[in-house]
């Protein structure tokens, strides 16, 4: 033992109270506006469907249409691999746990589309079709058919539609109470927001709702679709996807980009619409940058580029659809779009070829972190929330076992959890 060092100080306590007590409106609204991600599973797409077009074996008629799209154009583990680029370590267990997928659990997220996929009709037939919506994922919940997460897109908060958007969404949330309550994978999508005050409106419309039914306050959540100039930019320069996640008052769940409205809305030719083009990289890093830290998440748009017609045209559009995936997720867009049953099998090819080809290097810096031992890469424990997040995500898509995760970092699920989900002070107590 060195010799004990005498501690000094020189300021009275009532200094640090007096420092405390003023910052004290700054902590409450940290701790309002920024409470970090939920620690929910976010899907990794969205699948857009006509009202119409809904049946009660959608989720499994997309999912057999992927499967036969894999059996014509790429029958086997190399065959695929040949196509997407992949290495040959991860040829076997990606097209495997592909296959896997799409037997057990073809789609993650899906949207019954009153917008563009639905068009203006007659109301009493937009009321029937909404009602039907209803009771079919009602059905499909009760009978544990339904995709994880399920919901509505209905028509925006523009004066020209907001009247059939309201009664659209009174009629479908109506008719799951009456078929038993709201499912816990119950998402609801507001399209084309130019103004704050519309998701203003949008949450007094679902607190209307939950007052007319006995529901606990902010149990209905929305998610907000980035499609137009005005909501990325401001006429004052502001960001107005900020503010609107503030204006939906702890409602807003996530910020969808919408690749070909908004490319439209900035003037871009229709041969230049894509999720990789300079503009809609813009878009996405101004959403991104304000949904960090609020629990808000932010997905990627899609490609409108059908893997149909000739073997040939579909590798095409496969490899276009697996890179453009892959790149977002490399920019930590974990959820798109996808428009067509042939576009899933490289979605779930590129996201789960993401996190096996990371996951040796990611549970070992983990594992190294957690049991402070030392390693080649310094961690900080944010770089510790990332890397179980990551394999949280693995995990939650099926990309990665619980039992091979638990053997490389000796961590259980609730371990991963807690590295993933730490309280800001934790972190800022543990980085000093």
């Amino acid at each position: 033992m060195g010799q004990q060092e005498k501690v000094a100080t020189s300021l009275a306590g009532a200094v640090g109270e007096e420092i405390s007590a003023s910052l004290a409106p700054v902590d409450a609204e940290l701790a309002g506006r920024y409470p970090g991600d939920p620690g929910t599973r976010q899907p990794v797409h969205t699948v857009y469907v006509p009202g119409d077009a809904f049946t009660a074996d959608t989720v499994r008629s997309w999912g057999d249409q992927a499967l036969a799209a894999l059996d014509e154009h790429a029958p086997d583990a190399a065959s695929f691999a040949a196509v997407l680029g992949l290495a040959d370590d991860l040829a076997e267990p990606v097209h495997s746990r592909v296959r896997a997928k799409l037997e057990r659990e073809p789609i993650e997220d899906l949207r019954v589309d009153f917008e563009d996929g639905y068009g203006p009709r007659p109301d009493a037939e937009e009321d029937a079709t909404a009602a039907r919506a209803a009771r079919l994922i009602a059905e499909a919940y009760a009978k544990g058919t339904a995709a994880p997460y399920m919901g509505i897109r209905m028509k925006c908060m523009e004066a020209p539609v907001r009247a059939r958007g309201i009664r659209t969404l009174d009629i479908f949330l109506t008719g799951l109470m009456a078929a038993g309550g709201l499912p816990d994978g119950l998402v609801l999508t507001l399209p084309k927001v130019t103004y704050p005050e519309q998701v203003t409106a949008f949450a007094r419309l679902l607190e209307a709702f939950e007052k007319a039914h006995g529901l606990d306050a902010g149990r209905l959540g929305f998610e907000i679709q980035i499609e137009t100039s005005q909501a990325v930019l401001a006429t004052d320069g502001t960001a107005t996807v900020a503010r609107m996640i503030q204006a939906a008052e702890g409602r807003a769940t996530g910020l969808h980009y919408g690749t070909f409205d908004y490319s439209a809305c900035l003037g871009v030719s229709a041969a230049y619409q894509a999720s990789d083009h300079p503009a809609a990289d813009h878009a996405k890093a101004v959403m991104q940058v304000a949904a960090a830290g609020t629990g808000v998440r932010v997905s990627d748009g899609s490609t409108n580029v059908l893997p149909v017609g000739p073997t040939e045209q579909v590798h095409a559009a496969w490899r276009l659809h697996y890179g453009l995936t892959r790149r977002a997720l490399a920019r930590a867009y974990y959820q798109g779009w996808d428009m067509h049953p042939g576009h899933i099998p490289t979605r779930y090819a590129a996201v789960f070829a993401f996190y096996r080809e990371g996951f040796e290097q990611a549970a070992a810096r983990l594992a190294r972190y957690a049991n402070r031992t030392a390693g080649d890469v310094m961690d900080e424990p944010a770089t510790a929330k990332a890397l179980s997040g990551y394999l949280l995500r693995g995990l939650d898509c099926g990309a990665l076992d619980l039992a091979e995760v638990a053997e490389r970092t000796g961590l259980t699920r609730a371990g991963l959890e807690g590295f993933a989900a730490p309280r800001r002070g934790d972190l800022t107590a543990a980085a000093q």
